[in-house]
């Protein structure tokens, strides 16, 4: 419930900040589709047509069935509760009437997922009930109020994420330990699938690719399923692996080299690779601050990548994480169409962004590291422990 007050508390600095006179969040039979930020200013369900609605001057309504009246009362974050029994349209006249805006944010996004929440026939029944009662404003996207609302921590966040992190480094030292010649990616990924059980947590995302474990060379991407195969000397083991912890997610990388029968030192090309990949999120670190577009800082990881000699990742160089691992908003990538508008996007102080570049050494396996910031008003601070050392198995 704090995380839920503090979340609300944002709300209406967001509002005057991108001069909305009101948002809505339209939805319905929510156990069924969910708009992805009802869980910031709701954590219950609705059955019927129902509206939370913000305004710049900080009133705070909503409008539900007189069957969902009782749970949305009971959070005591509505000053006024208006129901209905035949139609949603006379709450939405009600509120209307006192706000009077010009200008109303709903849920929609061209490049946003986590903006896009309204579905299509909402969408059109809310332009049907508008123009029946004759309102002349302006609709516009939400994105900006929720990107704001997902990316800009608070403290409370924070603590929540840092303890998924600290959790998901453990872990990682426990498989550490059964990383040996003959164990493949399924070995690996069922015991830290088991281990997260057994603690009453659950993954970042997906079971069926979460962890992701990439044992030495690789044909496949980085969103695939763990497989059979076992690992040999001269290998690298890369695991990507994240979980959350009271609602919040991790999503770390860490790498192994398992050396061969002959072998005293890790081979040159390795040590080169590792190497690169740390010095890049070095750089990649020192350049995030408050004001800076994700596509500059991506160009920074992704030039120095490439100066070393190694091939262009097809990736972005980080995301922002919270309550999902992928968390929305400004994205550390390259003006690529298929990331639409989100790389133009700043980054603002109390986002929180992995930063992941990779190498594809294609003798030995997946070179990639991924760590976790956080961006204060000078810059980002590490969240994780960064691996400063390869990881070698003898």
């Amino acid at each position: 419930m704090q995380i839920l007050k503090e979340k609300i508390h944002q709300i209406k600095r967001f509002l005057k900040e991108y001069d909305f006179d009101m948002w809505m969040i339209y939805v319905r039979e929510t156990d069924l589709m969910r708009d992805p930020v009802l869980q910031y200013v709701f954590e219950g369900q609705v059955v019927w047509e129902s509206a939370f609605i913000f305004t710049k001057g900080g009133n705070k309504y909503a409008i539900v069935g007189s069957l969902d009246k009782e749970e949305v009362e009971k959070t005591k974050i509505f000053e006024k509760v208006y129901t209905y029994v035949s139609s949603f349209k006379d709450g939405l006249e009600k509120v209307l009437n006192e706000v009077k805006p010009k200008k109303i944010a709903i849920n929609f996004s061209l490049d946003s997922p986590q903006a896009d929440g309204i579905t299509y026939g909402l969408f059109l029944k809310l332009q049907k009930y508008l123009k029946e009662l004759g309102w002349k404003g302006e609709i516009v996207s939400a994105e900006k109020i929720i990107n704001s609302l997902r990316c800009r921590k608070t403290k409370s966040e924070i603590e929540r994420i840092k303890e998924a992190i600290n959790i998901t480094l453990s872990l990682f030292d426990e498989v550490g330990n059964i990383i040996k010649p003959g164990v493949s990616e399924i070995d690996i990924a069922s015991y830290m699938k088991k281990r997260v059980k057994e603690m009453k947590l659950e993954l970042a995302w997906e079971e069926k690719i979460c962890p992701g474990v990439f044992v030495g060379p690789q044909k496949v991407g980085a969103h695939s399923s763990p497989t059979s195969r076992k690992i040999e000397r001269g290998f690298l083991i890369n695991i990507d692996f994240g979980l959350k912890f009271k609602g919040y997610a991790s999503d770390l990388q860490r790498v192994w080299y398992v050396l061969k029968e002959n072998e005293r030192e890790v081979p040159e090309e390795v040590v080169k690779a590792f190497n690169t990949i740390k010095e890049a999120i070095k750089i990649t670190s020192d350049a995030l601050k408050p004001g800076v577009k994700g596509y500059e800082v991506d160009k920074i990881c992704r030039d120095f990548i490439i100066s070393k000699g190694y091939e262009e990742y097809p990736h972005a160089t980080g995301h922002q994480i919270g309550r999902n691992a992928h968390d929305g908003g400004t994205l550390l990538g390259p003006c690529w169409e298929r990331y639409g508008n989100l790389p133009y996007l700043p980054v603002e102080e109390g986002m929180v962004f992995t930063i992941e570049p990779r190498i594809n050494l294609k003798t030995y396996g997946v070179m990639s590291i991924e760590e976790i910031v956080h961006i204060g008003k000078k810059g980002a601070e590490f969240l994780s422990r960064p691996q400063k050392e390869l990881f070698v198995k003898t």
